[in-house]
């Protein structure tokens, strides 16, 4: 009964459950056996062909027990053929299953079932192999054995070479880079494995290939000399196959560095075979990183928890900032709404808890100073506090440190999102946290301790003193992020007027008295009183506002705009309201009052080569073949220098609302860019109808991001032309026909031969016709027209 049972559950496995091997019987014992089976038990249609199999070559049953060897639980006989082709490349003779007692004088038959029939193979003892063959087939065994055992000694002297190399692991260098981060001894020895095609994908199926290899093949070898340094497979748990570095012998103990799992110590001689070349071409996948930002608190015991538990067993998005034998990293967690950074959310675990400030509902709190005003009408205060006098303390510190000795020696030399470091502002040393990097000269900065969101250049920044960093960063922000209670952003989006009201209302007292109603997602709800008007909720700011005629037009609002000045790592400064004016600085070129009045209306146009002239291209937007924006490649580096330097300047020039009028040309921020456009329409509640002149876009922006364009950002031609594809039909382009043309071209370099040009007075209403070419393929160039004519063809016969 219990043989059966255990055949029916473990059918289909290669071996058996475990189990003592049957004796083996003597000659005459098993001659009875035989005789019983072969008419008792074996059907009758296959004694015929029991009798025509002709006899066994003992080569054949050598190679049996080679493989029976391995299972020393036994085998199931139905998985013989399969290990058998696999493990010699030759297809096992199918009419052995029927008549198993052909192998008997090599192996123990213990059949387990009649119906279905269901035998398990052990390998029979040495001896009784012997005793069952005649002087000939012993003669031929041995010469057998001992031309296998030269042969598996040439091809193991190539295929187990004893000085394995393996290549190196390249990082990747193209598209979005992921990484698992599977443990640290410190956040300068972080263990990571790249995700992707090319490495945790190939890293799977190569441990697939050698769990098949090594379990299947006999022709494995155990690795019985060790020595420090060399690589080896090892057998681990759960039926996996590993390869590992052997970093230390002692006695009988095996101390090896895995190269997946960071350290394996263990008695290993018994589970230690010799690596096959075939496994060497893969690089070792496991690679040490450090985290950006955190390398002088790296043994901090705090911060390492931190990091294990934000971090370890995870797939985060990296941004490589040094490549290197152990490159500098940063984390990020993608998976939620908002980007996580994980290297400044693990560094906030160093913050002193002392100093933190937690408000209580209800509680009044005085001497409150509003730091910073954001277009969504939150806001950021200051509340007297111990890490407030801490902070001032330390900035102090800095600053009598700087009087001795010169700032340029701790300018910034790698900025990255997260970092924190120090900003000159009205003459104060400030801590700033970099938000966004606009481009190598410009970036986004958030004022920890106020919260204003500025752009400044990276040259202004300056690195905390190595002496005072550990007492720096250990003091909490001290800006807390709050809204009026009983008032938007709750209700919806703030008018531009109820902001400059807020603005003016907060901004002109320098301190309040605050009531703590509730907290709420990182943002505290109170009550601002001026401190005469305090505690008569009438005369609070928050009714003060709330009384003003600024709400009427609230329901029409029917853009989705993103609050500004939110907690998440996606900040930007879109329509920041500051606290105060930072220091002036700009480029010299475009030194003029923001009040000035241009005197020059256009740019010059910009060049158009003759008609059948090449010309480089990149296609910024594309709708349809009928209509798509160019720009001249070879001006693009002189773009992108405008918009870095437009950024700089509008950045620190005063946020005077202006007076638009249509079909004129402003500046206006668009995400975190700066873009010269022009008015197409004035909508209500504040917001304008805009077309990007260097990008060809239509957009919708709110009238405070809008600024007069400088002269000195009108002398480069606007770089978007209106284009139309040469050699297709004009007409109405289907959905389908639109989507090809737009994955063919949109945002790539490509090659245009224009074939007619449309002028105008405006430079925007200027119109191409061009053919389009893609000359990235290394044999051929393939012309856009083309390729969209036989998708047009496609598109027909399937209608």
């Amino acid at each position: 009964v219990e043989k059966v049972h255990r055949g029916d559950q473990m059918d289909g496995l290669l071996y058996p459950a475990k189990k003592v091997p049957p004796i083996a019987k003597t000659d005459a014992e098993q001659e009875k056996v035989s005789q019983n089976v072969t008419s008792s038990k074996v059907d009758p249609l296959i004694k015929p062909r029991m009798e025509i199999v002709p006899a066994l070559s003992s080569d054949f049953k050598q190679k049996v027990v080679n493989i029976l060897l391995k299972y020393s639980n036994g085998l199931w006989a139905n998985a013989l053929p399969k290990l058998y082709q696999d493990t010699y490349q030759v297809k096992f003779p199918e009419d052995i299953l029927n008549n198993l007692e052909l192998l008997s004088d090599v192996c123990i038959v213990d059949y387990v079932s009649e119906a279905p029939r269901k035998a398990i193979l052990y390998a029979k003892p040495q001896r009784h192999i012997d005793e069952n063959l005649n002087v000939t087939e012993k003669a031929q065994r041995r010469d057998s054995m001992k031309a296998t055992a030269e042969q598996r000694y040439e091809e193991s002297k190539d295929q187990y070479t004893e000085s394995v190399t393996v290549p190196p692991l390249v990082i990747p260098s193209e598209g979005p880079v992921s990484v698992m981060v599977l443990e640290l001894k410190n956040t300068n020895e972080v263990l990571i494995r790249y995700v992707g095609k090319d490495y945790s994908s190939a890293q799977e199926q190569m441990e697939d290939d050698m769990k098949g290899y090594y379990s299947q093949n006999s022709t494995v070898s155990v690795a019985e000399s060790l020595s420090v340094g060399q690589l080896v497979a090892v057998h681990a748990e759960e039926d996996a196959w590993l390869r590992a570095q052997i970093i230390s012998l002692e006695d009988n103990r095996v101390k090896a560095s895995n190269y997946f799992f960071w350290d394996l110590e263990k008695d290993l001689k018994q589970i230690v075979y010799k690596l096959h070349k075939q496994f060497t071409s893969l690089p070792f996948q496991a690679a040490k990183c450090k985290l950006a930002g955190l390398e002088v608190f790296c043994d901090d015991p705090v911060l390492v928890k931190a990091v294990e538990s934000q971090a370890c067993f995870k797939i985060f998005a990296v941004e490589i900032l040094e490549e290197s034998d152990t490159p500098l990293l940063v984390l990020y967690d993608t998976s939620g709404e908002d980007d996580i950074n994980i290297n400044a959310t693990c560094l906030k675990a160093l913050y002193d808890k002392s100093l933190e400030l937690h408000l209580q509902v209800d509680a009044l709190y005085t001497n409150v100073r509003v730091t910073s005003v954001f277009s969504d009408g939150s806001l950021y205060c200051q509340v007297p506090s111990k890490g407030l006098s801490r902070l001032s303390e330390m900035l102090q510190k800095i600053e009598d440190f700087f009087l001795y000795k010169q700032t340029s020696e701790l300018n910034l030399s790698l900025p990255f999102c997260g970092k924190i470091c120090l900003f000159l502002s009205k003459g104060k040393w400030a801590r700033v946290e970099i938000r966004i990097i606009h481009t190598r000269r410009a970036l986004d900065v958030q004022f920890m301790d106020t919260g204003t969101v500025a752009t400044v250049k990276v040259s202004e920044l300056r690195e905390i003193p190595p002496q005072f960093l550990r007492e720096v960063i250990a003091i909490p922000p001290q800006a807390i992020k709050c809204c009026l209670a009983d008032l938007p952003p709750n209700t919806g989006m703030w008018t531009p007027d109820a902001v400059l009201c807020l603005r003016d209302t907060v901004m002109n007292c320098p301190e309040f008295n605050m009531k703590v109603k509730n907290g709420s997602k990182g943002t505290t709800h109170v009550y601002l009183f001026a401190p005469e008007n305090f505690p008569d909720m009438d005369r609070s700011v928050n009714q003060q506002i709330k009384n003003a005629d600024l709400w009427k037009h609230q329901k029409d609002v029917s853009l989705s705009v993103t609050p500004i000045g939110t907690s998440s790592t996606k900040v930007t400064s879109d329509a920041v309201l500051t606290s105060g004016k930072l220091e002036k600085s700009h480029f010299d070129s475009a030194r003029e009052s923001s009040s000035a009045v241009s005197t020059i209306d256009m740019p010059p146009p910009l060049p158009l080569l003759k008609i059948g002239e090449l010309m480089d291209v990149y296609v910024s937007v594309a709708c349809h073949p009928g209509h798509f924006i160019v720009q001249p490649w070879k001006e693009l580096h002189h773009l992108e220098a405008l918009m870095e330097e437009m950024i700089l300047y509008y950045s620190r020039s005063e946020g005077k609302s202006v007076d638009v009028e249509k079909n004129k040309l402003y500046a206006a921020k668009i995400g975190n860019q700066w873009y010269r456009v022009i008015i197409k329409g004035i909508l209500r509640n504040g917001f304008l109808s805009v077309y990007e002149l260097d990008y060809g876009k239509h957009e919708f922006v709110s009238i405070e991001k809008v600024r007069p364009l400088m002269d000195t950002f009108r002398k480069l031609p606007f770089q978007a032309i209106t284009a139309q594809l040469a050699g297709v039909k004009s007409q109405q382009w289907s959905e389908e026909a639109s989507i090809v043309f737009r994955n063919l071209v949109e945002k790539k370099p490509l090659v245009a031969q224009i074939q007619a040009v449309t002028e105008s007075t405006n430079p925007w209403d200027r119109k191409i016709v061009t053919f389009l070419v893609d000359t990235s393929l290394p044999e051929t160039d393939v012309w856009i027209h083309d390729f969209v004519s036989q998708s047009l063809v496609e598109f027909s016969k399937d209608d």
